[in-house]
C-alpha cells in the first residue's frame, strides 16, 4: 500500500544535522525500501524550501528525485478548498498545503504519514486515514 509522506517526516530524515533514529524515520526507511512512498510536488517544495546551503539543497533535491510526483488536477485543488472550509467551520485552521495533502489522500485512498498533530484534528471532521509508525 502506498503512503503519502508529509513534509514533517521527510524533514526528520533529510534536514537534520544529527541523524534522527526515531520510529518515524525508521518507518520511512521501511516504506522507501518497500517502494511504498508517494510524493506530490507541494511536499517536495516544502522540503526544499529554506535549505540555505546550496550543497545540502542539491543533495536533498537529488535524493527526492527518486520519488516521482503524483500528478495533481484542478479537482484536487477544489477538493482541498472544500475540505479547508469544512474544517475551518469547526474552528480548526490548517495550511493550504495540508488540505491539498488531505484531498490527494482521499482521492487516491492514501494514508498520510506525518508528525503534524493538526492532521489528527482534521481526521475528526474529514475521513482521512493516518499511517502510524509500526
Amino acid at each position: 500500500m502506498m503512503v503519502l509522506v508529509d513534509t514533517s517526516v521527510w524533514s526528520l530524515a533529510l534536514r537534520r544535522r544529527i541523524v534522527d533514529t526515531s520510529q518515524h524515520v525508521q518507518e520511512l526507511i521501511k516504506l522507501i525500501n518497500n517502494m511504498h512512498v508517494q510524493m506530490i510536488g507541494p511536499i517536495r517544495q516544502e522540503i526544499l524550501s529554506g535549505i540555505r546551503v546550496e550543497s545540502q539543497f542539491v543533495a536533498v533535491r537529488d535524493q527526492l528525485r527518486s520519488f516521482p510526483d503524483l500528478l495533481l488536477t484542478s479537482d484536487d485543488f477544489e477538493y482541498a478548498a472544500e475540505l479547508f472550509n469544512i474544517v475551518r467551520a469547526k474552528g480548526i485552521q490548517g495550511s493550504n498545503t495540508d488540505f491539498l495533502i488531505c484531498a490527494v489522500s482521499l482521492r487516491h485512498s492514501l494514508p498520510i504519514f506525518t508528525t503534524d498533530n493538526d492532521f489528527n484534528l482534521f481526521a475528526k471532521h474529514i475521513p482521512i486515514k493516518l499511517h502510524v509508525a509500526r
